[in-house]
């Protein structure tokens, strides 16, 4: 008969659990749903001359088509989560699956532009709750030494979803209407429903662990709402605070390129996510069962991996952003071609993760060691593409090669530390923390690294231009050109060194505070041991 151990915590860990049959079968469904979640981030940008000429769509339009997706999705990561850990992982996985479908369809056959937008932020729900769900299933299914290769697979999806989105939306509208790049999720959401209804087993934090009564609570007194076999109150207030805080924080974020970050809208939206997003952390201090217990923050080892997982993203999205540009307007490179170029990022983390080296070199190396490595290496292309790429595409081929191989090892690693710092019956918050660190990550490295190049664009071309082609359009001959090009590769160099100094930073953060609470363990274990 097993028994519980205690934790470093001091609470019993649960029995460890035995891996599902079907696990990598399950594993490859879920996959496919989630592949299918994270195109649409991306594949709705090449077919947007359609929309704009077929629905007489208003640049306003178009970005609402975008952002309300996105803005659903991040706002929901957190409430998905909790949701799916109190009334059931493979519920809401089913429920997700079901939004998502029925948010394509409508999508497909939408006739008008309001239709559109209301079935991309449906689709947004499906999507937050798919995120979610599948990498808590993934830690309930697969035992712990098979976690990190769990993780590392379906980590790699999200490459491979940002190497295919735009290849697939184009080879789409070359052959069919617009629509098609929805309808195309519905056979997707079909499979994965049948594969979860009949695969995936259901699992769900039955009851919320004793809350600690505090110093002031007296011997043997009674401890309100968590009595045997009674299970944990749902938090509305803190569902309706993160969604509102992280929407409105994405939102400003997203918008600053576009409105200016010292707008009133801008500042002021970000003030309101701030206070609100304060006043959720605070409510979740002061209540018996929250959503995202605030204690999670006081272990080194969840600190670690927060900062890591931020700052990868940041980095990484970012630098894409960056990347992209460098390939079109200083490369010349047309779209098609400039995503074929970005392929060997994706390709080298699908071939890392897939193939288990990744993992392996996780297990050998340890979570520290291999976040440190992995950011070193994403670090240091970044500033391949910066220094090297200026003379042709074999240095932007060396970086998009050192970056994929960073991510393909920091990455996996730092979600692993994340997941295995959260008890396993807060496995859908600890999915939901980790999609939301990922979205805001991104963001901001697509915000601060964008106006880094667009600070110091203007300050060498000093011309009443907002961008590169305005710039462009006001030369008077081509040795000007010339200038105003060679000032936009310098303006992308520097941003992208900001991004490696700051991935740098993330990756020495991160390994010394996952070092401390190692050591912390293993002191932990001496004592008791003893």
């Amino acid at each position: 008969m097993s028994t519980a151990s205690p934790d470093r915590t001091g609470a019993p860990s649960l029995p460890q659990p035995q891996g599902h049959p079907q696990r990598w079968l399950i594993l490859g469904v879920i996959c496919l749903a989630q592949l299918t979640v994270l195109l649409d981030n991306t594949v709705l940008n090449v077919a947007i001359p359609s929309l704009t000429r077929e629905l007489h769509a208003a640049t306003s339009d178009i970005q609402w088509m975008i952002n309300a997706y996105s803005l659903v999705q991040s706002g929901l990561l957190l409430t998905a989560g909790s949701a799916a850990d109190r009334y059931g992982r493979k519920k809401m996985l089913i429920a997700g699956l079901a939004l998502f479908g029925a948010g394509s369809l409508v999508a497909g056959l939408a006739q008008s532009t309001g239709q559109l937008i209301a079935a991309r932020a449906g689709m947004g729900v499906g999507g937050a709750l798919l995120l979610t769900t599948t990498l808590a299933v993934v830690m309930q299914i697969f035992t712990p030494d098979e976690h990190p290769k769990a993780i590392g697979i379906w980590s790699a999806v999200s490459a491979l979803g940002f190497a295919t989105g735009p290849l697939i939306g184009g080879f789409v509208l070359n052959h069919f209407w617009w629509g098609a790049i929805f309808l195309i999720n519905l056979p997707v959401a079909a499979l994965g429903l049948v594969a979860a209804v009949v695969l995936v087993p259901e699992s769900k934090a039955a009851r919320a662990p004793r809350p600690d009564p505090g110093p002031a609570a007296a011997p043997g007194s009674p401890d309100p709402g968590s009595s045997p076999g009674r299970p944990d109150r749902p938090d509305l207030l803190g569902a309706l605070l993160s969604t509102v805080g992280m929407a409105a924080l994405v939102y400003a974020i997203i918008s600053g390129p576009t409105h200016g970050w010292a707008s009133a809208r801008v500042l002021g939206t970000a003030a309101a996510a701030v206070v609100v997003l304060a006043v959720f952390a605070r409510h979740e201090s002061r209540i018996p069962y929250p959503m995202l217990d605030m204690h999670f923050f006081r272990d080194r080892r969840f600190t670690g991996a927060v900062s890591g997982a931020v700052l990868i993203a940041f980095g990484m999205g970012g630098s894409l952003f960056l990347l992209t540009q460098h390939l079109q307007f200083v490369l010349g490179y047309g779209p098609l071609e400039a995503g074929l170029r970005t392929a060997p990022l994706a390709l080298t983390v699908v071939v890392l993760n897939f193939s288990g080296l990744g993992a392996r070199a996780t297990v050998k190396l340890g979570t520290p060691v291999s976040i440190l490595l992995g950011m070193v290496l994403l670090s240091g292309g970044l500033v391949s593409i910066a220094l090297l790429s200026e003379h042709g595409y074999t240095g932007t081929l060396l970086g998009l090669l050192l970056i994929g191989a960073g991510t393909a090892l920091a990455g996996p690693a730092m979600a692993h530390a994340i997941m295995s710092a959260i008890p396993p019956a807060k496995a859908g918050v600890g999915a939901g923390v980790n999609g939301t660190l990922a979205e805001f990550g991104n963001g901001l490295g697509v915000a601060v690294l964008g106006a880094v190049l667009t600070s110091r664009f203007a300050a060498l071309v000093p011309v009443a231009a907002t961008s590169l082609p305005a710039a462009l359009a006001t030369a008077h001959d081509g040795a000007e050109k010339d200038r105003i090009l060679d000032a936009y590769a310098s303006g992308l160099s520097t941003s992208q060194l900001a991004g490696a100094a700051a991935v740098l930073l993330g990756g020495v953060l991160a390994a010394a505070l996952l070092r401390r609470a190692e050591r912390a363990d293993s002191e932990v274990a001496a004592e008791a041991g003893a």
